[in-house]
């Protein structure tokens, strides 16, 4: 007898269908896998073997032939324990083969019979929906995972003897909806907590706007992690298509919350000076996404810039201009996607008190200079704000200056703004000022003729390549919107310049 259940295998944080045939003639026991199936596919047949014992079934005077199609694609994980064990019951005759059809299923098996959430629910739903199938079986922690995708019924089973039950007529699979999203929630940081620093702030204000990179620099203490960190206090809220896109990387990964759907607060990753090239871009025997790809749609924090390995911190320079990372392997590429906002601090020496009039800085010439050279100019030319953070005066730390304004104050101005680049840029694909290519900077961020003989100044006093004047064009068109501005000034490509002045400093 041949059966065939539908089920799913990922590639990158797309979905691809597969077909699970299940064929069972007499004959000894034996049990085989074939369809280029990994070892935790191969194992299947021990899982299933022991929860069919468990159910009352006997399949050992049998001869199973398992064939996972198309066999071009290699199988991985867990997931085809649950339609495996379908497959076979239904040639064992516990319900009819046609019972299986129009629905997709995935999930893996305990020896008891539980049917166990695994990673990836999220685009192979939506591979079934793509695919026109009408209805699609999780595991229960899965399910509100699976109801974002719409157009699709998710049902969700807790034990394959439930499942087998809703297969014979017997009883009914729950289904699940998609649950309401839910408010921006309260966050312990606030740019309010923050003392003095209202350049720095204004920087923020800038990068959150019109998501632009950032580099802070200063002596320790100063307040650059406690400033990068409520950043994304004053990011814009993710529409749908950010919101779904974010949560397909994160079921990927295996990293989204059990029953949880659709993500809505914008990641913050910060991963340490001490992480290796294929934790930052992703990679392994069967590639996961990074932290470039975990940070998709949200802020990278990069602390320590100069301690990094020199060859790890390289990375981030093709995913900050292609906003997607390629992960080459022998059988093959995989792309994720990797639209962060990245946003970096550092010292100005190794001791970290270079230029600090309060502290007396123990580094030569040369150990200044041989620091800010692990930093290269490729990777600071991609950076469009370059601001100093100095240490804070006392008076500030005890409250005599004057007080910040909080994040959700910010947070409006920011609103403001990314509704004027939203309208600007309608029917293009980006929404950012930071993210216009060359074509738009020319249509959009047109200067008064008295700044282009200060951005001609800058550029011959600084230095500053192309790429760069294009970046402070960018961010006059932030600063602009901000201000309300229809046309960039003069003021506002000044104030851009200022932010690329540390740039022949570093």
């Amino acid at each position: 007898m041949n059966v065939r259940v539908l089920s799913a295998a990922l590639h990158g944080i797309d979905g691809t269908p597969v077909d699970v045939e299940v064929d069972m003639v007499p004959g000894v026991g034996r049990f085989d896998i074939v369809g280029l199936p990994e070892t935790a596919v191969k194992e299947s047949k021990v899982r299933v073997l022991s929860t069919l014992r468990t159910l009352g079934f006997r399949a050992s005077s049998r001869w199973i032939t398992v064939n996972l199609a198309p066999a071009d694609i290699k199988k991985h994980g867990s997931l085809y324990d649950l339609p495996i064990a379908l497959g076979v019951l239904a040639c064992l005759g516990a319900f009819p083969g046609t019972a299986l059809e129009g629905r997709m299923f995935m999930g893996e098996l305990s020896l008891d019979g539980l049917v166990r959430p695994v990673p990836g629910v999220l685009p192979m739903v939506a591979a079934a929906r793509d695919r026109g199938v009408p209805e699609v079986v999780v595991p229960v922690a899965n399910g509100a995972e699976a109801a974002v995708v719409q157009g699709v019924r998710c049902c969700t089973a807790d034990t394959l003897s439930g499942l087998v039950g809703d297969l014979a007529g017997e009883v009914e699979l729950k289904s699940v909806g998609l649950a309401p999203p839910g408010d921006r929630l309260p966050s312990a940081c606030d740019l309010e907590d923050v003392c003095g620093q209202a350049h720095a702030k204004r920087a923020l204000e800038i990068a959150a706007a019109g998501r632009h990179n950032l580099l802070m620099i200063g002596p320790p203490g100063s307040g650059k992690t406690m400033l990068a960190r409520r950043l994304s206090t004053i990011l814009p809220p993710m529409d749908y298509e950010e919101s779904l896109e974010t949560t397909k990387v994160y079921s990927v990964a295996g990293l989204l919350r059990r029953r949880s759907g659709l993500m809505t607060q914008r990641p913050f990753r910060a991963p340490h000076h001490t992480g290796s090239a294929a934790a930052v871009a992703g990679g392994g025997p069967v590639p996961r996404p990074g932290e470039v790809s975990l940070a998709h749609n949200g802020l990278i924090f990069v602390d320590e810039l100069p301690e990094w390995p020199r060859g790890v911190i390289e990375v981030l320079r093709q995913p900050m201009e292609d906003r997607q990372i390629t992960i080459s392997r022998a059988a093959g590429s995989i792309t994720f996607p990797a639209d962060f906002l990245l946003v970096a601090a550092m010292n100005p020496c190794p001791c970290g008190y270079w230029g600090d009039p309060r502290n007396r800085c123990s580094c030569s010439p040369l150990e200044v200079s041989r620091y800010r050279n692990r930093v290269s100019g490729p990777l600071l030319d991609r950076i469009d704000l370059h601001v100093e953070v100095p240490a804070v005066p006392f008076r500030d730390l005890t409250g005599g200056g004057s007080s910040g304004e909080p994040s959700e104050v910010v947070l409006e101005r920011v609103g403001v703004a990314v509704k004027r680049q939203t309208a600007r840029f309608d029917g293009v694909a980006t929404r950012f000022n930071g993210r216009m290519t060359t074509r738009l900077v020319k249509a959009h961020c047109e200067v008064p003729r008295e700044a282009s003989s200060l951005l001609e100044a800058a550029m011959d006093r600084l230095g500053l390549s192309a790429r760069a004047l294009d970046r402070i064009l960018k961010v006059s068109r932030t600063i602009a919107d901000l201000e309300g501005s229809r046309s960039i000034r003069s003021v506002h490509v000044s104030e851009a310049i200022q932010y690329r002045l540390l740039d022949r400093e570093v």
